[in-house]
């Protein structure tokens, strides 16, 4: 009876690591394809116009959009009070991104990650922010692209931006010159910070990958 006990419990086993493989490996599939099939194909990047950047930091990427520009002022929704040194939204731009509430307001770096935290993350049971960093246009560096829009290509990337920010409280963010607004949306692993990122340029019109969950899915087309 206990032989035949391991057995069927090394069976089930099996069939559980033959059953995560499947999915890990469909995953992996998916996202190689979403990745390198993109979306708005035919467009070309205008030779002047709204100059935005997007940043990656290898896990996430970030939009770091002018303060005002061609009629879209930020400041109704991202205001002096909201962050711990009201002087520093005099700055030129801001940096947007979209993730996990729980996950993004305590994990100020990638050295505090903890495991459940993230899997609960990745579950998508939980609500999510927009963290916007007021600063200065970062110069040119390697994990870094630039697009120049079109207006009317950036008013498209600002409605799907604007359109994300949700009701509700700002809370103060990690240092002087940050915070996070309540967002609408889920955060899972098939809808993640950069799979929003890859939403809004895809909605401006730029070639982009047609599912980015990781941040390669973004930059190899900017």
């Amino acid at each position: 009876m206990l032989r035949n006990g391991l057995a069927m419990l090394w069976r089930w086993t099996f069939r559980l690591f033959a059953l995560l493989m499947l999915v890990a490996g469909s995953y992996a599939l998916a996202v190689a394809v979403g990745a390198s099939y993109p979306a708005n194909r035919g467009w070309v990047m205008a030779n002047s116009g709204v100059r935005i950047h997007v940043i990656d930091n290898g896990i996430h990427t970030d939009l770091v959009l002018p303060l005002v520009a061609e009629g879209v002022d930020w400041r109704d929704l991202v205001k002096p009070e909201d962050i711990a040194d009201p002087r520093q939204a005099a700055q030129s731009h801001i940096a947007l991104g979209w993730g996990d509430r729980d996950f993004y307001l305590n994990t100020p770096s990638w050295s505090k990650i903890d495991p459940q935290r993230t899997l609960a993350a990745l579950t998508g049971r939980g609500s999510t922010v927009l963290h916007v960093v007021h600063l200065a246009e970062p110069p040119r560096m390697p994990q870094m692209r630039t697009i120049l829009l079109r207006p009317e290509e950036y008013h498209r990337l600002a409605a799907f931006v604007r359109g994300t920010f949700a009701e509700g409280p700002s809370v103060r963010g990690y240092g002087s010159n940050d915070a996070f607004y309540p967002a609408k949306g889920g955060y899972s692993a098939i809808n993640t910070c950069n799979a929003w990122t890859g939403q809004a340029l895809r909605a401006a019109g730029v070639t982009m990958g047609s599912w980015t969950p990781f941040p390669f899915g973004v930059m190899r087309w900017l």
